[in-house]
């Protein structure tokens, strides 16, 4: 930004913490004077080479004159940026503007010690945003032929380099607008380095716990005696300066007295130590930190500043930190064996991974997930999600073999966007179950720094379907859907069959399953039990499978009520080896049974050495699977990741079991649809709208938005290949008629004033006016009729051709970025809130369902006589709306209303176009932790 005397500011904006490739972390930030000694520091511990191969020569040390060159600068035309780890500068990326305004030239010095951690990587890619952002479209650099480390740097970004040799020196030039590849590029790595961060904190190879207590039930006595008892393989410290031995280990004063590297720090101190604590596990080397410690209090403002400056400070040291109010972390892999948490045991090893934010949520999951017997891999809880979010541990889990479904419960979002793109990533593969408040978004929980939401109501949840999500409302049914994803396969339709020992139960079931779009192919419900166990299995288990052997049916609900003689759980060993056998999803509903000491509910008859597992054996040997039937494992529906518990999901009651298949039915379908491709609009002129955009914001102050004219929009708006049919207002008769014989007869009259331009019943349109008398007439009995309003300013436009009224919003929300929604006009949006979102970029498949998603849309396809509409010309359009506002967060506003579609195309009335000061989005072409 440029202040009052035309000096460039200094871009805080551009500050960041990065991750780097071994999971550490830095914070990058601009260049400053008072960087002139830790620049020099830099250089003087560099290697003779590596100072030939930034300088072309050898120099020991800079002179005063290069050192105030280089951390002198205007933040325009000669920037500079550092990647710190504690106070010293391990890289340093700088752009010089050349005599060629567009192009600049880049250069780039690490520290040997950090050299092959991606720090270069990521100095590029921020210096290309603060590039971008001051007008320059290309960079250049020379670089040495040996110099093979940088030369991969700019080859592996993923921009179009071109290369030329030029007396012994390689002469590179890219231009720096995102591309296709460069974007895969940064998110390919950010995934990596987010993974690795959160996999060393899961899987440490020490660790110490800092407020270790030998009072029994304090937090620390547990935290260190459920590290022990839980069979941690790794080495243990416990701190307390108060104690000689703790747990029957010799306990340290200090951090600094542990014999070895410590690399995960769990922090259980008072408040007012916790900055102390932090700052000794930066000056000893700690990789990260969980702090149980809980949260601070806020009078004025002052927990978050000092939550804050704990991230601040571990994430400046190379730390990830996990809390504050953290109930703790827990890895079921037996080669780590961590339980870091308040849970009371380790819980049952499976392939679930948790993830909660606050302590109690935490609680409830890791209860709920015990009793049902769901096993899990791994448990983060992250308190106040002051640093460790769900998106890092999304990127973890995608990866962990040991993982084959996600289950979050979320109480905030830090970066929405990336939480869009990685879970759709990640479900594209592996479950991702997400439960989450109504009104989260819309209000902070307590400890959480986050923005909340302007978007309409219902956004957030299409956000979350367009990422293909498993959505739920509460932690039980989270629990309930992952009990089938963790012990079944996928199934490959919606047709099921239903087996019970009721007529009466059947038909409920049925019903339900209509309910959930479930289509019921085969409904057995003469299923007889009560003959004794030994004949009452083998039937059960040529029922259920002779309807599986149906290849119309792809999951059976089997609903029983109790049956003397028969134990639920040797019917639920039964169902087992039925699944296992037809290789299809097998859930059961045992109701009606009163003796609350008989499990009913969860995961029942795990297999023999599974943990947890029942000791008897199965009634009868499984049956052999039918050919057809048997999971190819090649099938991409297969269950990924790590082996399914083989198990029987359970339900106390047929409508939650067939409420949590009918969203893994619906899970399936996502992922076997075609998610379509990026559609590229033709004549998009993106340099004329930045200009435009720029100008226009250069008039926008402060927190004010400022509407841009008919004329102004207009402009804008052709940029991108949208037309709004030109309105002319006026002022008396005879310039409506001069309007008129320009636009082209027939004509139409409309109020300017917001609220009646659109209302035929309030007399603020008049349509269809053909010639010079008619339209006077109609002028002078329109402003009659709308002066009770006080609204007589009208505007003339030519008529459109007929059709389907629309309306078209695109907004900049604080915590969604760019947003896109679509609704029919009328009281489809205006009384029943029958609106469609989608958050950009969109392939041609989001596009064609948010045409769709309306339920009002049925209109635009044919509907009570009346012609289907140009749904592709609205598609385009659309696309059009949803690019310019992606690379536009300034455009706080655009609105069409409305937008006629008929079966000739699509015609926009009218444009509402707003510009303000945005709020730097929370994904952008660079990679960055959210704060």
């Amino acid at each position: 930004m440029v202040d009052q005397t035309g000096n460039v500011e200094y871009p805080a904006h551009w500050e960041a913490d990065v991750v780097l490739r071994d999971g550490s972390t830095g914070h990058l930030r601009p260049i400053s004077p008072s960087d002139a000694e830790a620049l020099q520091r830099l250089h003087t511990g560099q290697s003779e080479a590596s100072i030939y191969l930034r300088f072309f020569t050898y120099k020991s040390k800079l002179t005063p004159k290069e050192l105030i060159r280089f951390t002198q600068v205007d933040h325009r035309d000669r920037v500079a940026l550092v990647v710190l780890r504690g106070g010293d500068i391990i890289g340093v990326g700088r752009y010089d503007r050349l005599d060629d305004p567009e192009e600049a030239e880049v250069a780039f010095n690490i520290a040997d010690s950090s050299q092959g951690k991606g720090v270069g990587s990521i100095l590029l890619e921020h210096l290309a945003a603060a590039a971008r952002e001051n007008g320059i479209e290309r960079f250049s650099a020379e670089v040495l032929p040996e110099n093979r480390k940088m030369l991969a740097v700019f080859a592996e970004a993923g921009y179009e380099v071109k290369r030329r040799f030029d007396d012994g020196v390689v002469m590179l030039e890219f231009p720096i607008d995102p591309t296709d590849k460069s974007r895969a590029v940064m998110e390919s790595r950010e995934h990596r380095a987010e993974a690795r961060s959160l996999g060393d904190l899961l899987a440490p190879r020490s660790v110490a716990v800092i407020g270790a207590s030998r009072e029994w039930g304090s937090v620390g006595y547990t935290l260190l005696e459920n590290i022990i008892e839980g069979g941690y393989t790794g080495a243990v410290y416990g701190i307390n300066p108060e104690a000689l031995e703790l747990a029957g280990m010799m306990s340290y004063a200090t951090l600094a007295e542990v014999p070895g590297p410590v690399d995960l720090a769990v922090v259980a101190v008072p408040q007012e130590e916790l900055e102390g604590v932090v700052a000794d596990c930066a000056a000893t080397g700690v990789r990260g930190l969980l702090v149980v410690t809980g949260r601070f209090p806020d009078g004025a403002g002052d927990g978050l500043r000092r939550q804050r400056e704990l991230v601040r400070t571990a994430r400046s040291n190379g730390m990830r930190l996990i809390g504050p109010a953290s109930l703790g972390i827990v890895n079921t892999d037996p080669d780590v064996s961590l339980n870091a948490s308040m849970a009371p045991g380790m819980p049952q090893r499976g392939s679930l991974g948790l993830f909660s934010q606050s302590a109690a949520i935490g609680v409830l999951l890791y209860a709920a997930a015990s009793r049902r017997g769901v096993g899990v891999s791994s448990i983060v809880s992250a308190g106040n999600r002051a640093d460790v979010s769900g998106n890092d541990a999304m990127q973890f889990w995608e990866d962990d073999p040991r993982t084959s479904a996600v289950g979050l419960y979320l109480e905030s979002f830090g970066n929405p966007r990336k939480f869009s793109r990685i879970a759709r990533r990640l479900a594209r593969s592996k479950p991702v179950i997400v439960a989450k408040s109504d009104v989260m978004g819309l209000r902070l929980p307590p400890g959480h720094a986050v923005r909340t939401s302007q978007a309409p109501l219902g956004a957030v949840d299409a956000m979350l379907r367009q990422s293909g999500v498993i959505r739920v409302q509460t932690n039980e049914q989270l629990m309930d859907v992952a009990q089938i994803v963790a012990s079944q396969p996928l199934p490959a339709g919606n047709g099921i069959a239903v087996v019970a020992n009721s007529d009466a139960l059947a038909s409920v079931v049925a019903d339900g399953a209509a309910q959930q779009g479930l289509d019921v192919v085969v409904l057995d419900d003469a299923l007889a039990l009560d003959d004794g166990q030994s004949r009452a299995l083998p039937r059960l288990a040529e029922t259920v499978l002779r309807a599986l052997r149906d290849p119309g049916v792809h999951a059976a609900v089997v609903a029983l009520l109790p049956s003397p003689g028969v134990t639920v759980d040797a019917l639920a060993r039964t169902l087992r080896d039925c699944s296992a056998a037809s290789g299809k999803p097998v859930v059961a509903a045992f109701t009606g049974i009163l003796d609350a000491s008989i499990p009913a509910e969860g995961l029942l008859a795990a297999a023999p050495g599974e943990r947890g597992a029942a000791d008897a054996k199965p009634a009868r040997p499984a049956p052999e699977p039918a050919a057809s039937a048997a999971p190819d494992p090649a099938d991409p529906e297969a269950a990924p990741g790590a082996p399914l518990q083989h198990a029987l999901p359970s339900f106390a009651s047929p409508g939650q079991a067939l409420a949590a298949l009918g969203a893994v039915v619906r899970y399936a379908q996502w992922r076997r649809r075609d998610f379509g491709e990026p559609v590229d609009s033709p004549g998009i002129d993106r340099d004329r709208a930045e200009d435009l955009v720029r100008a226009h914001q250069e008039r926008v102050t402060g927190t004010d938005l400022l509407r841009l004219g008919g004329a102004e929009a207009a402009e804008l708006l052709a940029c991108y290949g949208i037309r709004v049919l030109e309105s002319v207002p006026f002022d008396d008769d005879d310039a409506a008629v001069e309007a008129a014989d320009r636009l082209g007869w027939p004509v139409a009259i409309k109020a300017t004033d917001e609220h009646l331009r659109h209302r035929l019943d309030l007399g603020g349109v008049r349509l269809n006016i053909v010639d010079e008398s008619s339209l006077r007439g109609n002028i002078r009995h329109m402003r009659e009729m709308l002066r009770p309003f006080g609204a007589e300013g009208l505007e003339v436009q030519s008529m459109a051709p007929s059709g389907q009224g629309c309306i078209v919003r695109a907004l900049e929300d604080p915590m969604l970025g760019p947003l896109v929604s679509f609704g029919l006009a009328g009281d489809a949006v205006n009384l029943l809130d029958d609106w469609a979102h989608a958050i950009p970029p969109l392939t041609d498949t989001d596009l064609a369902e948010l045409v769709r998603s309306p339920r009002a849309s049925r209109k635009l396809f044919g509907y009570q006589g009346l012609p289907a509409v140009d749904v592709r010309s609205l598609e385009d359009l659309l696309n059009r709306v949803a690019t310019l506002k992606d690379d536009h967060p300034e455009i706080a506003l655009l609105e069409f209303n409305p937008v006629l579609v008929s079966a000739a195309g699509v015609t926009v009335l009218a444009a509402d176009v707003r510009i303000g000061n945005p709020a730097q989005r929370t994904d952008s072409a660079r990679r960055a932790l959210s704060r």
